[in-house]
């Protein structure tokens, strides 16, 4: 039976994106720096920012509030591992729900974008906010919480790129896990990712190296990540083991298996307890302000028109839309340096230290540094958040907008210079 002019298209298509994706690979093997400061091929951008990367760690809130059920400090401690693990497979998948295959390279944010929302279930409300505080070099920090469970969520991640036979990225930045009724704190790593599937182009994230989780309780989460190697093993692995203090070599829990799939949980290095399926869990879908009822800093109405181009296979509009912004950006960017104006975050503030780290530190008696190498600290400021939030009528309505706070457009009004930003 012939092939269709469908089937053709479609073969040149896939054609064109192989040699685009080598040509890249080959322009970044050679270069010395950051790779997220790179422009991708417009097929591999992904119709979404990185900004909203936060929403991955509460899509399951009743796992996000479970530990504050908890009454014992051990059992707790396995709750918010349970919880972070349950967060690793969606973020990291190469497929959406629908079974389409993702895109690779996530939009890089521009400096003040925010993405907002929240997750309404049999949990309550749990709320999020996430922003672009920095973009030299790129920086996003969020804050998810639940009143209902007494629960928060605040962190940074710092994601640098670098090629070394494949990409890699290091996700630089730490999150902090606050459960008020135990009056208690969990510290949060992430671990390596590096992109396999190269030279095969079905391009698939790996996770590698260890992460930790510590809590002021004194109890540490270890994981290992592994891949499938050459000969052995398989993709998406782990091993987690619970300890309390420095007493590695006797876990209290170990769980093993696979991310994306499902794992074991053994009592110590003895019976097994239970047996987790990830495939299982549904996900509470986020709830977000429409579009246009979006401030112009929001990430899905400032990205609308480069999303719509990427989804529309249209390259040319990808680059005049993206460079829109981009150009609008360096114009700001001019303007305040200019004057010798920084710019104002909107939800966090710059802090020198965090006090949490050193107690939880003393905590596990650990002489290593539990958050790594990490110069930026970022808080969720709640006197900024009530002045832009608390005061407006609707939850998820969007904060009225200064004439010299978009980092978009320039101007207040809805005109269509704005509009197509």
């Amino acid at each position: 039976m012939a092939a269709s002019k469908h089937d053709h298209k479609k073969d040149d298509h896939h054609h064109q994106h192989k040699s685009a994706w080598f040509q890249f690979i080959k322009s970044i093997a050679t270069f010395k720096g950051d790779l997220t400061s790179i422009t991708a091929p417009p097929f591999l951008l992904a119709p979404q920012s990185i900004v909203e990367y936060s929403t991955y760690w509460a899509e399951h809130p009743s796992l996000f509030v479970a530990p504050a059920k908890e009454e014992s400090p051990e059992k707790r401690a396995l709750s918010v591992l349970q919880w972070f693990l349950s967060t690793l497979k969606h973020q990291h998948a190469t497929k959406d729900d629908d079974g389409k295959r993702k895109k690779l390279k996530p939009l890089n944010p521009f400096l003040g974008e925010i993405f907002l929302g929240e997750w309404v279930d049999d949990a309550g409300t749990t709320k999020m906010v996430s922003e672009q505080v920095s973009h030299h070099p790129p920086a996003t920090a969020f804050r998810i919480w639940n009143d209902r469970h007494g629960v928060q969520l605040e962190g940074h991640v710092a994601p640098k790129a670098y090629f070394s036979t494949t990409i890699n990225i290091e996700r630089k930045g730490y999150s902090i896990l606050r459960i008020n009724r135990f009056d208690e704190d969990h510290i949060i790593t992430m671990p390596k990712t590096h992109v396999e599937g190269i030279a095969t182009f079905r391009i698939a994230p790996e996770l590698s190296g260890t992460s930790y989780i510590r809590s002021s309780s004194g109890y540490t989460s270890r994981i290992d990540y592994s891949s499938k190697g050459w000969f052995k093993g398989e993709s998406n692995s782990f091993i987690a083991s619970i300890y309390r203090g420095n007493d590695e070599r006797n876990p209290l829990y170990v769980l093993e298996g696979n991310w994306s799939g499902g794992y074991t949980i053994k009592e110590g290095k003895g019976k097994t307890l239970k047996t987790v399926d990830l495939a299982s869990l549904r996900r509470t879908p986020l709830q977000v302000a429409s579009v246009k009822d979006q401030h112009p800093l929001e990430s899905r109405r400032a990205w609308q028109h480069v999303v719509t181009a990427i989804n529309d296979n249209d390259i040319l509009a990808v680059g005049h839309e993206k460079g829109k912004i981009e150009n609008q950006q360096r114009a700001l960017r001019k303007e305040e340096k200019a004057v010798g104006k920084v710019w104002e975050r909107r939800y966090f503030t710059h802090a020198t230290e965090d006090p949490v780290t050193e107690r939880i530190r003393k905590a596990c008696g650990s002489t290593a540094d539990v958050v790594g190498e990490d110069d930026m600290i970022w808080k969720f400021d709640e006197d900024k958040y009530r002045k832009t939030i608390m005061d407006l009528s609707g939850p998820l309505k969007s904060p009225p907008l200064e004439r010299s706070d978009s980092g978009v457009a320039l101007t207040d009004e809805l005109d269509t210079e704005t509009a197509q930003a």
